[in-house]
């Protein structure tokens, strides 16, 4: 068949209208892949956009969390100190209430404010051995009760008169030499001691023996004896001369109110008297409603006179590690 041409004289090109559907077909067949591009382009999309909302999320609810314990401990640390001033205002308030020399050494008491339950202890420091005023005996007496060896307890009292007495110049002191010998970087004060921590630098006793003496001692009392009254068994334990039987039988008789206490005293004699010090050590615990509770230590000096009746010496929060053994940093 001979071949048809067209007016330029140019083979006219058959099928013509079948090739222009196969191309609108695969041109319908790529636009609508382009569609399914484009669609799974923007799922993509929304799903890191839902991720990134949901760590925005997560980030805002621990920062919320986190600000919102924030701000209870600190609720609850505010409405601690609170009640525990109030404490030791109502302590301070019925030792000044009374003269001096009718002042008791010690007592306690409960009282409610707010939604806080309040125990009151307080107690004489003349319970206590006074670190910077104690004789070698009563210090190495105490020693000697909590477990030590009668020759190592009066080496470590020599240690702790040593550390507080004023010491020689230069290279001469002895208790200088000896703490560069045993690898330290300090010596002794030689000065009394500002707290009883600090008996934690000193060289030479086990920290064993430092850990038990630190409930038994201070550096407020200022003075050379102890309250027999008050005292703690291991602290009348350490008077000079004393026995287990002895003991046995003051602490018996202590207890009786009707007990002429001045006989009891001339009966121990030495380092006892039945005398307070001004500085007085208020113990608190708070219990409040919903079951939560809290204590303080804080040590108190009672002023004659002047704007204020009292001044704080120490004050020890149980958060802050008064149940455990503190260690000093020489100043």
């Amino acid at each position: 068949m001979p071949d048809r041409r067209t007016e330029t004289g140019q083979p006219e090109k058959r099928g013509t209208a079948l090739t222009g559907c196969i191309d609108l077909m695969n041109l319908g067949l790529a636009s609508r892949g382009d569609h399914r591009n484009v669609r799974g382009f923007i799922v993509v999309a929304v799903l890191w956009i839902l991720a990134a909302l949901t760590a925005l999320v997560l980030i805002y609810l621990t920062y919320v969390t986190n600000t919102a314990v924030v701000v209870a401990n600190s609720t609850d640390r505010v409405h601690n100190e609170a009640l525990a001033t109030a404490a030791v205002e109502l302590a301070a308030y019925q030792l000044t209430a009374l003269k001096e020399d009718a002042r008791p050494t010690s007592g306690t008491f409960n009282s409610r404010l707010g939604t806080g339950k309040l125990t009151v202890t307080y107690r004489s420091e003349a319970a206590r051995i006074d670190l910077n005023a104690a004789p070698k005996g009563l210090l190495a007496g105490l020693m000697t009760g909590l477990g030590a060896g009668p020759s190592d307890a009066a080496v470590y009292a020599d240690r702790i008169l040593a550390w507080r007495a004023p010491g020689k110049a230069g290279d001469d002191d002895p208790e200088n030499s000896f703490h560069r010998t045993s690898g330290v970087a300090h010596t002794p004060r030689h000065a009394p001691f500002p707290l009883a921590e600090e008996l934690w630098l000193v060289q030479g006793i086990p920290p064993l023996v430092v850990e038990q003496m630190l409930p038994f001692v201070t550096v407020f009392s200022n003075l050379a004896s102890v309250n027999i009254l008050d005292a703690a068994p291991q602290v009348v334990a350490a008077l000079p001369g004393m026995t287990p039987e002895k003991l046995q039988s003051v602490l018996a008789q202590r207890g009786d109110p009707t007990l002429d206490r001045q006989s009891l005293l001339n009966a121990i004699g030495g380092a006892a008297t039945l005398a307070g010090s001004k500085a007085y050590r208020v113990s608190i615990g708070v219990e409040f409603d919903g079951g939560r509770r809290s204590a303080a230590e804080v040590v108190i000096l009672l002023l004659e006179s002047g704007d204020e009746p009292y001044r704080v010496l120490s004050w020890r929060d149980a958060s802050d590690g008064g149940d455990e053994p503190q260690r000093a940093s020489l100043r």
